[in-house]
């Protein structure tokens, strides 16, 4: 890509002043008093320290204090850093540490608890900016009305290979690491999506924010392409089926993207309003795999086409859309404009029609890497810039691509990447546990759920109850069995290796 001066906070630098640019907890904020709000955070991160580079991270819902604290991040040329807001405290000081965070901003989370960061744990940690005065995550953080009170600085000029955001995510292999975005690819895969003609954003259009910001989908797909294209989010900080169709209906929401388990909710919503989506003009469903029941009873319901699209944290990460094109039901479409795909097989040849392929991707969306990771860097991107997605598709004689299966172990729950080691070592470090094995299976509402399967040290006594609440203090809740089966050995080959598809496969009880 060739470096040019941009600076991603600039995509709502345009925009009417009066025109609305958020829709947060009842709250209007239009653009002109969001330029005005993330100009002042600006000058309180700029008076801190915080210098172009530094890894700032956000701990907060999908509210007002997450998009003032995105874009005035970026607006001083520093890193940002979304964290999930409901993952427990000492998996969010390890990945503070692991990026060198040293600043936070914390706002509302949706939780009764905030996270506990552990100082100790994040030696860069300098300053933490705190929405609510009560219950601090540190005793000296600062209060975000007091570190606010001072004059907007401007906008720091970036390179459009400079970096924008790390990431938190499974990647191709491995345990969650950050993955490396930068301005130009977040802004180029804003562009891919524009060009499609039939999924062109407006300034008119209200999106609806219910995909957590924290996560690529929500922060690139939903957030930053309404406030490019100049319209509205209605920020949702927790989704309710039945008061989000409402919040739909009321504010006229005009394009939903979200996961399989949103459309799954509410097409089995009982007494659901069949006019409550009649103002969308856009629907997509990505993340995981959408049931073809599921979709055929939206469009029954409520008059609703929904359209899949494949896309990854390491792509920015849109990569294909069905979005107005005659792409059969089930298909993921076929590329983005400006997007390159391949299917690759085992030796590294192009697949024939109708054959199956691992997905490779290339374009100025494809990211830098993995934060101080070459080796993982070197497993996920080829040296001519090909992205080694690791999942399985076909193409069919019209060219529309449809999953087929995934080459790695990664589970997705309700979108959300899953990486089963992680899980493991969690359950290995319980006192009682000889031996886990963590493999995904199929769910109603999120499309996959974790099982374990445990074998018991000697003279332990484990209760499934007290294994899934040790993981829940550890990982976030998405990431923690819903189901543990206790079994005297785990199948093993030659070398050791667990043969997860023989546990795939076991029969419904022990």
């Amino acid at each position: 890509m060739n470096c040019h001066v941009v600076n991603l906070a600039e995509i709502c630098a345009d925009h009417p002043a009066t025109a609305v640019a958020l829709i947060s907890r009842g709250k209007e904020t239009t653009y002109g008093e969001l330029r005005e709000q993330v100009g002042r955070l600006r000058g309180g991160l700029v008076g801190a320290g915080i210098e172009p580079g530094d890894r700032v991270a956000i701990i907060a819902a999908n509210n007002w204090y997450f998009v003032v604290s995105w874009l005035a991040i970026l607006g001083v040329g520093a890193v940002a850093v979304p964290i999930n807001p409901a993952s427990p405290g000492p998996e969010v000081s390890n990945e503070l540490a692991d990026v060198g965070v040293v600043a936070v901003i914390v706002g509302p989370t949706g939780k009764r608890v905030l996270p506990d960061i552990d100082r100790s744990a994040v030696p860069d940690l300098r300053l933490v900016v705190q929405a609510d005065p009560g219950d601090l995550v540190v005793d000296d953080a600062v209060r975000l009305d007091d570190f606010m009170a001072v004059e907007p600085v401007p906008i720091v000029p970036r390179d459009a290979d400079d970096l924008a955001v790390l990431m938190f995510t499974s990647g191709t292999a491995g345990f969650p690491r950050a993955a490396k975005l930068t301005h130009g690819n977040l802004r180029a895969n804003i562009d891919q999506m524009q060009a499609n003609p039939f999924r062109e954003q407006r300034s008119d259009d209200v999106t609806f924010g219910v995909l957590p910001f924290f996560h690529i989908f929500g922060l690139n797909v939903v957030l930053d392409m309404a406030l490019h294209t100049g319209g509205a989010v209605l920020a949702v900080e927790r989704f309710d089926p039945e008061s989000a169709l409402e919040s739909v209906s009321k504010h006229g929401a005009t394009i939903i993207a979200g996961a399989p388990a949103m459309w799954s909710a509410w097409a089995h919503l009982p007494g659901a309003d069949p006019d409550a989506l009649r103002s969308v003009r856009i629907a997509g469903s990505g993340a995981a795999k959408l049931d073809p029941t599921v979709r055929a009873t939206i469009q029954q319901r409520f008059g609703l086409q929904i359209d899949e699209g494949y896309g990854l944290t390491e792509a920015s990460p849109v990569v294909t859309t069905a979005t107005g094109i005659p792409a059969p039901p089930g298909s993921i479409g076929a590329p983005l404009p400006g997007v390159r795909v391949r299917l690759i097989d085992a030796d590294g040849h192009d697949v024939l029609v109708g054959d199956v392929g691992e997905i490779r991707v290339q374009g100025p969306n494809v990211f830098q890497g993995y934060w101080d990771d070459d080796e993982a860097t070197a497993q996920a991107l080829t040296e001519d810039g090909w992205l080694k997605t690791g999942d399985l598709a076909v193409v069919d004689d019209d060219g529309f691509l449809f999953i087929v299966d995934r080459l790695k172990d990664l589970i997705i729950v309700s979108g959300f990447n899953v990486y089963p080691a992680e899980v493991e070592s969690i359950l290995i470090e319980h006192p009682g546990v000889a031996a886990a094995a963590v493999v995904g299976v199929l769910h109603p509402h999120s499309g996959e759920a974790v099982k374990a399967y445990v074998v018991a040290a000697d003279g332990a006594s484990l209760e499934e109850d007290d294994l899934i609440l040790f993981c829940e203090q550890r990982l976030a809740r998405y990431k923690c069995p819903q189901k543990v089966w206790f079994v005297d050995q785990l199948p093993s080959g030659l070398g050791g290796k667990v043969r997860k598809h023989e546990l795939r496969t076991a029969p419904a009880g022990p």
